[in-house]
């Protein structure tokens, strides 16, 4: 009998518990929005107000001029990381985690590498560096200026080779509350003035992984992490961590002193911005969203603000704001008790006193959207 088969089994909704405990979703936690990002190892940023969402359904207190603030003062920067997608991270976690995940981002520049004939990589990451230095550019000026070098190349791949080389940040005033810009671009280093990590080894971020997100298989780090290969981490991590396995015998490992909640425990309903974390850093997403709803939260690359309820997704919602007041509608994926209706709109009205502006505001449910 191996190891793996006489390991504890947990549920599904006794992994939903312990991850949304986690990621600070069954109870609002009093920490600042700085201290909120660490913890979660950065927040899901394409757009710019998902990141004010997440954590106004995850922090007390929470006001969106915090994260405003520690963006000016440059305590939190946005720069694409794992999976390739742009995250809001800590200064000091931009400076480890993308040195972590640079050999990915390189490899992606496969994919462009018949637009990239005859161009040198290392001249380019020069010239760009050079360029966004001396003063934050916009990427279609990064662009122009190395097409000036090499013409025969494609333009998208240029920029594209310019993004995965280096560590660019979105410089302020893009991504503060209200006060959003263009996106231009310099250097993580320049703009932090400090040099970045060494590439470190996977390990402290794998525990700082299964804090926020586990308990968890290597697979689902992986898919989290956009990366491969991180078995071997795990292995020399094993005599310090549990070992779970899930109800198809998947493995999973947490750190011992993490939270493992009851499955009884009460989830107060959370409306997620699209993109959420939650919904993303796990192979089996099945702990968060039931069979029957899953890729419902999806249509193409457009992803939907989510609903939880019962701490599993039951539903999508949009926001529509204007100088007459804000239209919140909740189209849920089945029918909502009355009790879990009250509930919802009691963390909407929470949700807009904190980050809308509008005067007056109404809240709807729209109609069962079934599959």
């Amino acid at each position: 009998m191996t190891k793996t088969s006489t390991a504890p089994v947990l549920s599904a909704r006794a992994l939903n518990r312990a991850t949304l405990d986690r990621q600070l979703l069954l109870r609002r936690a009093a920490l600042s929005a700085t201290e909120a990002i660490e913890h979660l190892v950065g927040l899901q940023a394409q757009n710019v107000k998902p990141p004010y969402y997440a954590l106004a359904a995850r922090l007390e207190g929470f006001d969106p001029e915090e994260l405003s603030a520690a963006m000016g003062e440059r305590a939190v920067v946005r720069i694409v990381t794992m999976r390739s997608t742009i995250h809001t991270h800590t200064a000091d976690d931009c400076l480890i985690l993308r040195p972590l995940v640079q050999a990915a981002r390189e490899r992606e520049l496969h994919g462009f590498r018949k637009g990239l004939v005859g161009v040198d990589l290392d001249r380019l990451a020069a010239i760009s560096r050079e360029l966004v230095e001396a003063e934050p550019r916009t990427m279609k000026q990064l662009r122009e200026a190395l097409l000036a070098e090499w013409p025969d190349a494609d333009p998208l791949a240029l920029s594209v080779a310019a993004r995965c080389r280096l560590p660019l940040v979105q410089v302020t005033p893009r991504g503060m509350w209200g006060r959003s810009g263009q996106v231009a671009l310099t250097t993580a280093e320049h703009w932090l003035g400090r040099p970045a990590a060494p590439v470190p080894a996977p390990d402290d971020t794998v525990l700082r992984y299964l804090a926020a997100f586990g308990p968890a298989s290597v697979k689902d780090m992986q898919t989290w992490a956009g990366l491969t290969r991180l078995r071997e981490a795990f292995e020399r991590l094993r005599p310090r961590l549990l070992t779970f396995r899930d109800e198809n015998g998947v493995e999973l490992f947490d750190v011992p002193d993490s939270p493992r909640p009851d499955p009884g425990t009460p989830a107060p309903p959370r409306l997620l911005p699209e993109f959420d974390n939650l919904l993303l850093s796990h192979a089996d997403r099945s702990r968060v969203v039931p069979a029957a709803y899953k890729g419902r939260s999806w249509q193409g690359n457009q992803a939907y603000r989510t609903l939880l309820v019962d701490g599993f997704l039951r539903g999508v919602w949009q926001l529509e704001e204007s100088r007459d007041g804000a239209v919140l509608t909740v189209q849920p994926f089945d029918p909502l008790t009355r009790r879990e209706r009250d509930d919802v709109v009691a963390e909407a009205e929470r949700m807009l006193s904190v980050l809308s502006s509008a005067a007056s505001y109404d809240i709807r449910f729209g109609t069962v959207v079934r599959a």
